[in-house]
């Protein structure tokens, strides 16, 4: 069974990857890739309050959510939406675990609100004021895959505007070394079930077997490598070359998912 979705925006943050319109050339293969540390600012359409309590994780949720919806010029009030992470918070995760490791197991309100893995949910429907249905996905270095699958399922069967939003960040120590994540990343696209006039593609998502597409610039192949939702990188690039095109994309070994992009001209 195949699913298709028209993709009317794209949210992108990571290590030298501020923006999709900064990414677009360098994924296309006519800017040179630089690294870079990456900072991510709390979302201003949090309130003071909530804004104070966000960790990386949520704030990377939310920008690459928001623009995913700016840059496709759509009302996220009306859009549904699906979380995937392999880990969520995971400096809020690190500190639980000292904390009940201690003599002290007095756990703060606000990092027991933080350790739910649809935190970022609930910050979203605070900033962006949806009351939409919002669905929250974990499946490990699978992760991209299943959010792209549920959200291309709930345009196709639902009839609903969906943005996907994925994200991920490091682990502190000592999880680190079991669980090397190099970087936080987030990746978000908005999925439509009509073209618009803001549609950069349509796409079409189907199971697949055989390689998943690897990226010829080795920086950003380390990091499509190492971080579950930056599988998503090779779907990126063939949008960014605005061509018409086919990518295998990792999902739960042995499958695949296999993406048709037709670039809406």
């Amino acid at each position: 069974m195949k699913l298709s979705a028209y993709l009317d925006g794209i949210g992108l943050i990571g290590p030298g990857l501020e923006s999709w319109p900064a990414a677009q050339p360098i994924l296309a293969g006519v800017a040179s890739y630089d690294s870079g540390p990456l900072t991510v600012a709390a979302p201003q359409s949090l309130p003071p309050a909530e804004r104070r309590r966000t960790g990386l994780a949520i704030k990377v949720a939310l920008t690459v959510g928001q623009e995913a919806c700016a840059s496709g010029q759509l009302d996220a009030k009306k859009l549904a939406a699906v979380f995937s992470s392999s880990g969520a918070d995971n400096d809020n995760c690190d500190a639980l675990c000292q904390v009940l490791a201690s003599e002290d197991r007095h756990i703060s309100p606000t990092r027991f609100h933080n350790s739910v893995h649809n935190a970022p949910a609930g910050y979203w429907g605070i900033a962006s004021g949806a009351m939409t249905p919002a669905t929250v996905l974990c499946a490990h270095d699978g992760s991209f895959g299943a959010g792209l699958l549920e959200a291309m399922t709930q345009v196709a069967v639902e009839g609903w505007g969906t943005v996907l939003i994925t994200y991920d960040m490091p682990y502190p120590e000592p999880m680190h070394a079991k669980r090397p994540l190099p970087a936080a990343f987030g990746i978000a696209l908005a999925l439509m079930p009509d073209r618009s006039a803001h549609s950069l593609a349509r796409i079409e998502v189907s199971l697949a077997d055989g390689d998943a597409d690897r990226l010829a610039e080795p920086q950003l192949e380390a990091l499509r490598r190492a971080i579950p939702c930056a599988r998503g990188l090779p779907l990126l690039q063939a949008v960014a070359r605005g061509t018409d095109g086919r990518v295998v994309l990792d999902y739960l070994a042995p499958l695949r998912l296999a993406v048709e992009i037709e670039p809406c001209r």
